[in-house]
């Protein structure tokens, strides 16, 4: 089972009840202020990578329903996709498979002025593969050997390497399934894989605390992010990804917008051109 540190939540809920609810979650109101803040601070940062040229790469891993699309969504509201880039990529082709497993998230790796973001990533291979069986005994303990010496890599190239664990409980997690379940435009998010992997709970934990055995270092240590309260972890783990990088505020002053340059110009009639039908 994973294990939350409610005691220290509910302590800190109990200390600043103008901040959350009776039931300990953060109220709608302070998270929606909280969120609009940290939108503005991550574009502060994305304008400082794009003008200093950092290499930033985050990822984002957990189990099904956890949370990390959502935190990755609110990141990206208010940035631009050509700095801020999200990654997600689909099951590995046949090609692919036979390459080193590393290979084809290399090519994604940020450059510089770029903000990666790893919707799950070679981390597959230490918790999906390894409990569904889709990969060997040998494969698995390649990838927790070479793992370790990658990410080290990565961060002597100069590449600032954060990795995020979504923390979420079987109650919860059954909740949010249970939830996707009832409402049509959520059902298909619901998929094989996940009813597996409730099913498997426990062998995901193990998988994950292997996995946390091996590549958790002091180049790139994880950071857990207890995710049964959505709103709370997201505002908690964008406040530390923006404590982790030592940013400044380079955002431009307001400009003076010019006036149209005035010439002698016909242009065609409107009626020639065919215009969306308007129903609202």
């Amino acid at each position: 089972m994973e294990r939350h540190d409610d005691a220290g939540r509910a302590a800190i809920a109990a200390a600043n009840p103008e901040f959350y609810t009776t039931k300990g979650k953060v109220k709608k109101s302070v998270y929606e202020a909280e969120l609009a803040r940290l939108q503005e601070e991550f574009v502060k940062l994305q304008r400082y990578v794009s003008e200093t040229g950092l290499k930033v790469l985050i990822i984002f891993e957990g189990r099904g329903s956890a949370g990390k699309g959502g935190v990755i969504k609110r990141i990206t509201e208010r940035t631009a996709p050509r700095i801020v880039k999200v990654v997600a990529l689909p099951k590995p082709t046949e090609r692919e498979q036979t390459q080193w497993y590393f290979q084809r998230y290399v090519e994604h790796l940020p450059a510089g002025g770029e903000i990666v973001l790893f919707d799950r990533s070679w981390y597959n291979r230490s918790n999906v593969e390894r409990v569904m069986g889709f990969c060997s005994e040998e494969e698995h303990r390649e990838f927790l050997r070479s793992c370790p010496e990658f990410e080290r890599m990565l961060v002597r190239s100069g590449i600032i390497l954060l990795k995020y664990w979504f923390s979420v409980s079987f109650e919860e997690q059954r909740k949010r399934f249970e939830s996707r379940n009832k409402e049509p435009l959520k059902r298909w998010k619901l998929s094989d894989m996940d009813l597996a992997e409730h099913r498997l709970y426990v062998d995901y934990s193990e998988a994950k605390d292997v996995t946390f055995q091996y590549t958790d270092t002091k180049q790139a240590p994880w950071y857990v992010v207890p995710s049964d309260d959505k709103r709370s972890a997201r505002l908690n783990c964008m406040s530390h990804i923006l404590s982790m990088i030592d940013y400044e505020d380079m955002l431009p002053d307001p400009i003076e917008l010019p006036d149209m340059d005035e010439r002698p110009y016909i242009r065609p009639p409107m009626g020639e051109q065919t215009f969306v039908t308007a129903r609202w």
